[in-house]
């Protein structure tokens, strides 16, 4: 057993960082990726969004075997029937048995993310090789240098940010100090948008996406206090007008 797990820790911290966290109007998703065609965010159903890190074969078995489930059960049930929490449980399922009962356990750790009406009908599931499940409250961080990532995540997350704030705290995590930050077409970035009807999930890229990073530059956000506030004199993205930016609507039919 602990071989195995060494083994999956090693193959999933070769991958680079996926970072998931809540901003107003939903859930934000964004991973550096060079790739335009083979996703590490993806849409799972109506409210519910996925990320992953680690091999691609294997997490991107996973999602399909999610998208499966998430269409019988809507077909069979009600499509409000289709949960985060359902998915995560069923993940975790999969995952603690190939754990336990293969010679190779799967080097993947996964997020399952479920926007609702409100901030606090928001869920966020970070699911690891061995099956573990947890109960994420704002951020989540995974990957290749997910601790170090994580800490910095947090100093800079507060309630209530704009998009264009959160995006900028996403980039800020991402990069280590000092560092280059990845171009805007090796940025894979996503939302779980609750204002949008029906299908929550959207991609955002190109111009829009560009123009949500130029916000984030002119008006940087302030590092949230020990107490996780900011001042309210602050003059941060904050003020930034919350509107929805446009972008291209996953299908779900994609890698």
């Amino acid at each position: 057993m602990r071989d195995k797990a060494d083994y999956a820790r090693k193959g999933i911290a070769r991958g680079r960082s996926v970072v998931v966290l809540q901003y107003e109007h939903g859930i934000l998703f964004v991973a550096p990726n060079p790739s335009r065609a083979l996703h590490k965010i993806s849409e799972i159903y109506d409210r519910i969004g996925f990320a992953a890190v680690g091999r691609y074969n294997e997490f991107e078995a996973l999602r399909l075997g999610g998208i499966r489930y998430a269409d019988i059960n809507g077909y069979t049930y009600d499509r409000t029937d289709v949960t985060a929490r359902g998915l995560a449980n069923l993940y975790a399922q999969s995952l603690g048995q190939i754990f336990t009962e293969s010679i190779k356990s799967m080097e993947v750790e996964v997020v399952v993310a479920e926007v609702g009406d409100t901030p606090e009908g928001d869920a966020i599931y970070r699911l690891t090789f061995d099956g573990s499940v947890f109960d994420e409250h704002g951020t989540a961080a995974m990957g290749g240098q997910a601790e170090a990532v994580g800490t910095r995540l947090k100093e800079r997350y507060r309630d209530g940010m704009v998009l264009a704030e959160a995006l900028e705290t996403a980039l800020v995590a991402l990069t280590e100090p000092g560092g280059e930050r990845p171009p805007v077409n090796q940025l894979e970035v996503a939302v779980l948008d609750r204002n949008r009807p029906h299908r929550k999930f959207q991609r955002l890229s190109g111009p829009r996406l560009e123009q949500l990073l130029s916000q984030a530059g002119a008006a940087p956000a302030e590092p949230a206090s020990a107490s996780g506030t900011v001042s309210e004199t602050g003059s941060g993205a904050a003020d930034t007008p919350a509107t929805g930016p446009e972008g291209d609507i996953d299908t779900g039919s994609g890698a």
